[in-house]
């Protein structure tokens, strides 16, 4: 197999020549900036304009949307504004950390973040071209929701999620 290695020089002809941008877990503040300081996030506009083909997973999946429900090392979740390429805020490991459901129910019940998305682990969610096409799971169980507020009370509606089983 031969890797393509980036061409540090020319980032954004690289990032541009590319058919799909996968994006890893991690820490999603710290990759923001620097997307922001090395002008990755205006790159990645152009990539998504250009109908690149965006993906990730954790801080991976929450980068795409307007917020994010993110996790400091020893420190309460909060929001982080992300990309805003999808409306609304997504919230992963919904079903993987005891905090998550919780923290982000409240966030949006008090009006702190955007009703939106919550997915557990292993579940994806698929947009085409800003719509919500698909839910898919690698896991049986894993779900995804719509998380909203819904007279002072959190409504999750859960999305009909596809699992792609191994044959």
């Amino acid at each position: 197999m031969n890797r393509i290695l980036p061409d540090f020089k020319d980032l954004e002809k690289f990032i541009l020549e590319q058919d799909i941008i996968y994006v890893g877990g991690g820490n999603t503040r710290n990759m923001l900036l620097l997307w922001k300081e090395w002008g990755v996030d205006q790159v990645l506009k152009k990539a998504y304009e250009k109908g690149i083909i965006l993906a990730g997973l954790s801080a991976g999946a929450i980068c795409w949307f307007e917020e994010g429900l993110t996790d400091p090392l020893n420190a309460p979740l909060y929001k982080l504004e992300c990309l805003g390429f999808l409306k609304g805020s997504k919230c992963p490991h919904y079903d993987g950390e005891n905090k998550r459901r919780s923290s982000y129910h409240q966030l949006v019940l008090e009006g702190k973040m955007k009703e939106g998305y919550a997915v557990d682990d292993g579940a994806a969610l698929h947009f085409v071209n800003e719509t919500l096409s698909n839910s898919v799971s690698s896991r049986p169980k894993a779900k995804s929701y719509i998380v909203k507020c819904v007279n002072g009370e959190i409504i999750e509606d859960e999305i009909n999620t596809i699992y792609l089983s191994v044959i």
